[in-house]
Parts: C-alpha cells; structure tokens; sequence
C-alpha cells in the first residue's frame, strides 16, 4: 500500500491490499489508520467486511449525534452506537440493527432530537438505499450475517486458463 510520492495526487479514502498466496489476511488503510481485514491461517485476525460496513455505520451515527449535540450545546456526556448486519430469512432486504445509548443530563426533548439526528448521518442514508436500519435497544437480535458464509456460496465459475 504505497502512495506516490506527490502530495497534490488526489489519494483514495480507502485501500486494501494482500497476496493471493495462501490464506493470508488482507491489509487495508482508511485515512492515517491501518488495519488488518480477514482471516490469517484460518485465524481471525481482523474484521470482515461486514463488521467493517457496520463499524462505518456506528461510527457515522456516533459522529452525527456528538455533532448535533454540540452545535446544540445539549449535555451529552458519552455516546455508543452499537450495529450488527443481518440478512433477511425470507429474502427480503437486509438490515442495520443499531443500538443507541446516550448519557448525559439530557432532557426528554434533547434526546429525542438527537435520536432523529442519528437517523440523518450520511453513511447511513447510503446504507438506507440497500438495507434497512432498524434502531432500537438491542443489537443483538438475530443471527448476524456471517461474511465467510456469504463468499463461500458466491455462484463464481472455476475458469482453467488452459
């Protein structure tokens, strides 16, 4: 993953980057944090995509409230957003399930407004055109998507280059 060496280049948000020897993990950089993404010798070793998709949703909702709340000057003191990605069993569409936990001294009005500013982050919108984002108090509810699952039953021809 290297950049060239001028600046002025317009550089992407994200890169991913890995061998195709083996089963090796995959090395991805977004912005000034590098990571690792996958497996490594059948070992977790970092996030999938899925919980990278989730963790960008989290992050964007958290980002949005602490925004509102301090152009708003309300007394947010912490927040956690919390997401899983889930498929629909009956093959409809797909879910966000997000839970929101917010602290603070804030009055009934002040956390209602910023419960609707989470529903207005950007990333979320995105998401929103492709799957649904259910917020509620427990993310846990249902069985997660499961990445490796969903690769392995990619319909992907086996073409022999010979």
């Amino acid at each position: 993953m290297t950049n060239s060496n001028d600046d002025s280049a317009p550089r992407p948000q994200a890169v991913v980057a890995g061998d195709l020897d083996g089963a090796g993990a995959l090395s991805g950089r977004a912005g000034a944090s590098e990571f690792t993404i996958g497996a490594a010798d059948g070992r977790a070793a970092g996030a999938n995509p899925y919980e990278l998709l989730s963790a960008s949703l989290a992050a964007c909702t958290a980002m949005t409230i602490r925004f509102q709340a301090r152009r708003r000057k309300f007394p947010l003191s912490h927040v956690e957003v919390a997401v899983s990605y889930h498929h629909d069993a009956d093959g409809g569409r797909d879910s966000f399930e997000r839970s929101i936990k917010l602290e603070g001294n804030l009055t009934d009005d002040e956390r209602a407004e910023l419960m609707r500013a989470a529903n207005m982050c950007p990333v979320g919108r995105t998401l929103g055109l492709s799957a649904d984002i259910r917020t509620n108090d427990n993310v846990s509810v249902g069985r997660a998507a499961n990445y490796d699952d969903d690769l392995s039953e990619l319909p992907i021809p086996y073409i022999d280059a010979d």
